[in-house]
């Protein structure tokens, strides 16, 4: 584990407990706006944010040739992410939610296996599978009875697509930092947000004031915030081994809603998220191979931010 200094330390902390308080702030949201409607006003308060700190931070501004991919990528990455990760929330509770998103990473060495030719090892095979059979779990347990939930596969397509949108990118950040990177998407992600926001000034005027409070949090810290704190982290200890703390968001979250909403995701779920982060721990530690893991790497580290907005 890297030495970190007590401001690391602070900043570390702060991160994950804001990005696992996203999840519980998305289903407070939701109790006064629609989904698509949270997402925009979410977001555009993040812009608003990002763009002080891109002024004061100095951020390069993006090249002609480059406008189009990154539209593409925030199409992918931030409008139907988060489009579908507010309407999973719709059902299923914040803790599940954040399990079904914290197997991204298996989704995004399947990527890389096929797009990028990164290899996996056996034991990486087999961390596939466990994931998905705890994935499997998640999806039966917010469902009724045994039948799957199609809020949690829509929150499992949200993961699949963050996952693709990490491939992506890969090819971004050798002429952009992680951060300016993140900044482009979100911004061109806001603006593809605006056609869908049908009756955002009605739902402004009616929504209860704590759903909108929990709104402006969300653009605020997980949507802002929480990324200069993380790029200060990774800029004072190895990448590698600092993004394996990402796996302790489930639990936190599920404490945060626990505390902040009083629910807690039937044990079906809780058994099925400890299964596929089990897997995902495999296949990002004894599951890749020399070459690929070095490249997947690189990868996860640099883009796993977008993961937990």
């Amino acid at each position: 584990m890297p030495r970190f200094t007590s401001r690391t330390l602070v900043a570390l902390a702060f991160t994950l407990v804001v990005w696992a308080s996203a999840f519980a702030g998305i289903r407070a949201g939701l109790r006064g706006y629609s989904p698509a409607n949270l997402a925009i006003v979410r977001f555009l308060v993040a812009s608003l944010v990002l763009a002080i700190y891109a002024g004061v931070a100095h951020f390069r501004r993006p090249e002609l040739r480059d406008i189009p991919g990154l539209v593409l990528t925030g199409a992918i990455g931030i409008t139907f992410y988060n489009l579908a990760l507010n309407y999973g929330e719709t059902r299923v509770t914040a803790g599940a939610a954040s399990l079904l998103i914290a197997s991204t990473p298996i989704w995004t060495a399947l990527a890389a296996r096929f797009w990028l030719h990164e290899k996996l090892t056996a034991i990486g095979w087999c961390g596939v599978l466990v994931s998905f059979a705890g994935v499997a779990l998640i999806s039966s347990g917010e469902g009724e009875g045994i039948r799957l939930s199609p809020q949690a596969l829509v929150i499992l397509a949200a993961a699949v697509t963050s996952a693709l949108y990490m491939i992506m990118q890969k090819h971004y950040l050798g002429r952009y930092s992680a951060l300016e990177f993140t900044a482009y998407s979100i911004w061109f992600g806001t603006a593809q947000m605006l056609p869908f926001g049908n009756g955002l000034m009605h739902a402004l005027r009616t929504a209860p004031a704590s759903s909108t409070l929990a709104v402006v949090y969300l653009g605020i810290f997980p949507g802002a915030l929480a990324y200069v704190a993380w790029a200060y982290v990774l800029s004072h200890g190895a990448a590698g081994r600092t993004s394996t703390l990402l796996y302790v968001i489930p639990i936190v979250a599920i404490g945060i809603a626990w505390i902040w909403l009083g629910e807690v995701p039937k044990l079906i779920s809780l058994v099925g998220g400890a299964i596929a982060l089990g897997g995902v721990v495999m296949v990002n530690t004894v599951g890749k191979t020399g070459v690929g893991k070095g490249k997947l790497i690189e990868v996860d580290n640099a883009s796993i931010m977008k993961v937990c907005v």
